[in-house]
């Protein structure tokens, strides 16, 4: 198999008569991921030919993203192309693979590419015992369905893993649509998507939770008063982990924390336990890295250890204030 060559958009990219025969690109699952990136890949060349979608929202982004591709049963889709994006939630992939092996579907020399996080390459094996050749590659992404994830992709890390003799292949195709391949190994694949989904779908929880306290509190724009701060912060933690730590749990003001434990039981009981559960980690991760003072540790963690948070330690006027808000 000939790898593919880098996109016709980048400096790097070699002549068109160097440059090996493009591929023709299929979509099984039009959710918010596969059309991106058959997108992408038809801007380096490739061909989209067949996309199978079933809602009908999932048929409207087909038809945004990648317009006049028919849209067709998923049989149908391997084969019209000579590389396909399996691109349906994880719990599904390990059936749709075993039933397109058992069908007969997949075709020697095919190369099949699954965009899920939590699996590597090994969840393809069925498909790869028909001969199909079968690369993982997960962009480190959050998509939105709409044109503007192709421009995204830019600069974006993929988790690739694929047997060896595919490496080239799949770092290719990675650089094609615009990314950086990250080399994950197949054991280690569940332990990478958990931390893509601690950092990212949680901070969507957190950021969104915020957003409805301070409209509860009477701002009237809630994400012109988070960008800037949670821009900072986001830039902080990538340059200094740990030591881009503040706010009151770093700080050990526990009647700070006593007190936005009342309010959030008054107005947003629901917040309650994530709250806690983060500020127990952060004055852990405060204290490990002698941010929080031992001596203010101990009302802190009392604070956060009280089921009904009714602990009021002195008033956090009277302790350190400190200018790291």
């Amino acid at each position: 198999m000939n790898a593919p060559a880098a996109p016709e958009s980048r400096a790097s990219e070699p002549r068109a008569e160097d440059r090996p025969a493009r591929l023709t690109v299929g979509v099984v699952g039009a959710g918010r991921v596969g059309p991106a990136l058959a997108a992408s890949l038809r801007l380096a060349g490739h061909r989209p030919v067949a996309v199978s979608a079933v809602s009908d929202a999932s048929r409207r982004r087909a038809a945004e993203l990648l317009p006049d591709v028919p849209v067709v049963e998923p049989a149908r889709v391997l084969a019209l192309a000579d590389l396909v994006l399996l691109t349906v939630p994880d719990d599904a992939l390990p059936g749709l693979v075993e039933g397109l092996a058992d069908t007969g579907a997949v075709r020697p020399g095919q190369l099949l590419v699954h965009t899920s996080g939590r699996y590597g390459a090994r969840v393809l094996d069925p498909a790869r015992r028909a001969g199909a050749l079968p690369l993982a590659l997960h962009p480190a992404m959050t998509f939105t369905g709409t044109a503007v994830d192709v421009q995204r992709l830019a600069g974006c890390s993929f988790g690739v893993t694929a047997p060896e003799e595919l490496r080239l292949a799949a770092e290719a195709l990675v650089i094609e649509m615009g990314g950086e391949p990250e080399w994950i190994a197949e054991e280690a694949r569940p332990l990478y998507h958990a931390a893509l989904a601690l950092g990212a779908n949680h901070l969507v929880t957190l950021v969104a939770q915020s957003m409805e306290l301070l409209h509860k509190a009477g701002v009237a724009a809630p994400d012109r008063m988070l960008g800037p701060l949670l821009g900072a912060a986001l830039d902080n933690a990538l340059r200094s982990g740990d030591a881009a730590l503040t706010g009151p749990v770093a700080r050990g003001d526990a009647g700070t924390v006593a007190a936005h434990v009342s309010e959030l039981r008054k107005h947003a009981p629901g917040t309650v336990s994530g709250y806690l559960a983060m500020a127990r980690t952060t004055a852990d991760r405060a204290l490990a890295h002698g941010l929080l003072k031992p001596e203010l540790a101990e009302d802190l963690l009392g604070v956060l250890a009280e089921p009904s948070g009714s602990a009021h330690p002195a008033d956090p006027a009277d302790g350190p204030q400190g200018d790291d808000r």
